[in-house]
């Protein structure tokens, strides 16, 4: 019987070597995978490349990840906001190297690396910094900047409910970077707050086919009430 289920957020990342790209879902702390990314800090990769919408919140989390020394590079949209003093302070020093990608070429970049596409051409960013160095081409009486796809080795995302075949629904908001990042991985692993059994779930609601999902974890905490398209 296929099982992908694993009994702990510690189990769920104990492979992942030093240098792997890791992608993680959430936008701020909504839909972030805070447990994996605890697991993670504990296990003791370092030297990796993290791709997220943020660059960490507060002193918890990814901001944790940071704060420690493992991350190498990071690539994502919104590096600075108000809570975001353990990105500043490291990037600020040297410690951190940032590639920036405004948000709506970042989600396309990982959608086209879950679908095969090597790259593609977007009118965002031409004629800024963040084009430098990047083939463009006047296609239409139009400037486009050619943006390449983006894969990881790993991802780690956040789901309301799964089941033992990986399918995976998602709550409101927290479905945000999860979908197209599962995709995008050579290896997913979701941590959801509950387990059901498989066919439990609406197959209409499922969002994230087991097909792109390695490994599921649940976590502890009640959940809030909803339906399972929400």
């Amino acid at each position: 019987m296929i099982s992908k289920i694993v009994e702990s957020a510690a189990d769920a990342v104990r492979d992942i070597p030093d240098g792997a790209a890791v992608m993680i879902g959430g936008f701020g702390t909504a839909g972030q995978p805070v447990e994996l990314i605890d697991a993670l800090l504990e296990q003791g990769a370092s030297d990796l490349t993290i791709v997220n919408n943020n660059a960490g919140n507060g002193t918890t989390g990814l901001a944790a990840l940071l704060a420690a020394g493992r991350v190498r590079k990071i690539i994502c949209s919104f590096p600075r906001q108000v809570d975001s003093q353990i990105f500043d302070g490291l990037y600020r020093q040297g410690k951190l190297e940032l590639e920036l990608v405004p948000q709506g070429t970042l989600a396309e970049r990982i959608r086209a690396g879950g679908a095969g596409i090597a790259g593609f051409f977007t009118p965002t960013a031409f004629g800024t910094t963040l084009a430098e160095g990047k083939e463009t081409r006047h296609i239409n009486g139009r400037d486009y900047v050619l943006e390449e796809a983006l894969v990881a080795d790993y991802a780690l995302i956040k789901a309301h409910r799964g089941d033992r075949l990986g399918n995976l629904v998602y709550r409101k908001t927290a479905r945000n970077f999860g979908p197209v990042m599962a995709s995008a991985a050579t290896v997913t692993i979701a941590q959801v707050g509950s387990v059901v059994d498989a066919g439990a779930l609406d197959p209409e609601a499922v969002v994230t086919p087991g097909i792109f999902v390695e490994r599921v974890v649940e976590v502890g905490g009640a959940l809030p009430p909803t339906t399972e398209g929400q």
